[in-house]
């Protein structure tokens, strides 16, 4: 039987897809056995001609058009069979013992969810571009190492959530806590999926022997643009809103305001501050529609303790953004 499917979301990435598909393909003797799926989110740029013509082993979702991120690798989810899913960011290259070190990773613990790679600079791959996802209280997300020395990051470690990007998911836990959230589009999908996952009491891991090298921003072209950005911001109020009961929410309102301050400002300097706020206003809008109503998380009695394990976490994460750590 086959142990795990690799999801792989391509939108107009056909530069990139062959890389990455010669590269999942060619995992190792000794890997277990696994599927690959392509969705393709209605491209145009011949990636469905690529796929059946140089991949025809490959299986394929072609859309009519681009549904975002997170209804695609749902599709995908939804049709493979198999105990563990690997999404994959169509922009990577994945190095020899992919596959089977995201598999022994969560195999490891039964509450483990998902286990997110070592992702390493494209034209750097002696620097880290992902060791894992952290949140912190001032509402920000953002990537553990990024910049800093691969070599640093050689131990596997507990985090907040995996990078959507290149990562393992026990695929029982969605039926328990459900799929991604489709209100997202994209951005920060990865980061609601992990922190429901922590409020129903699993856990996420970072495992340095799975590795990808990762282009970055493959299909908006750039780390800062105007969908993007607009996006982030959004999808940064609805996560707050959707997965903080009201308690918590006033509880860390002393460290949101300004955390949503200061990256005002930073857009500011960038020209897109009014983006950025457009980007916040849509993301009240999210919450206060009858979808994002309800998709957020009912408090739990029983789910406690996990709330306060996540606030811990917000705050030891909070420590270590201050001190760079």
């Amino acid at each position: 039987m086959k142990k795990v499917t690799v999801v792989i979301p391509n939108y107009n990435g056909a530069r990139f897809l062959r890389g990455c598909l010669q590269s999942v393909l060619r995992q190792e003797q000794g890997t277990p056995e696994y599927d690959v799926l392509v969705v393709d989110n209605g491209s145009r740029d011949g990636s469905l001609e690529l796929l059946r013509r140089e991949f025809p082993q490959v299986d394929v979702i072609a859309l009519p058009r681009n549904t975002g991120f997170c209804h695609a690798v749902n599709l995908g989810i939804r049709r493979s069979e198999t105990p563990y899913v690997i999404l994959l960011n169509n922009d990577t290259k994945v190095m020899p013992g992919f596959v089977a070190g995201l598999c022994r990773a969560v195999e490891r613990d039964d509450r483990i969810f998902s286990v997110s790679a070592r992702m390493l600079m494209w034209d750097r791959p002696q620097l880290l571009d992902d060791a894992g996802d952290r949140y912190c209280a001032l509402g920000w997300a953002y990537a553990r190492g990024r910049g800093e020395r691969a070599e640093r990051y050689s131990g596997a470690a507990e985090i907040f959530s995996a990078c959507g990007g290149a990562a393992i998911y026990r695929r029982a836990v969605f039926r328990e806590i459900g799929l991604f959230d489709e209100v997202h589009f994209a951005y920060l999908e990865d980061l609601d999926i992990g922190w429901r996952a922590r409020i129903y009491g699993y856990r996420n891991f970072y495992e340095p022997s799975a590795e990808v090298i990762h282009y970055g921003s493959a299909s908006t072209g750039s780390r800062y643009n105007e969908k993007k950005t607009v996006l982030s911001a959004a999808n940064n109020i609805y996560v707050i809103g959707k997965n903080m009961p009201t308690l918590q929410v006033l509880l860390n309102m002393p460290f949101l305001i300004p955390g949503f301050l200061v990256k005002y400002l930073f857009f500011c300097r960038k020209g897109m501050g009014l983006l950025y706020l457009r980007g916040l206003a849509d993301g009240m809008k999210k919450l206060a529609s009858g979808v994002g109503r309800r998709r957020r998380i009912a408090f739990k009695k029983e789910h406690l303790r996990n709330y306060l394990a996540i606030q811990g976490q917000l705050y030891v994460n909070l420590i270590r953004i201050l001190k760079k750590t």
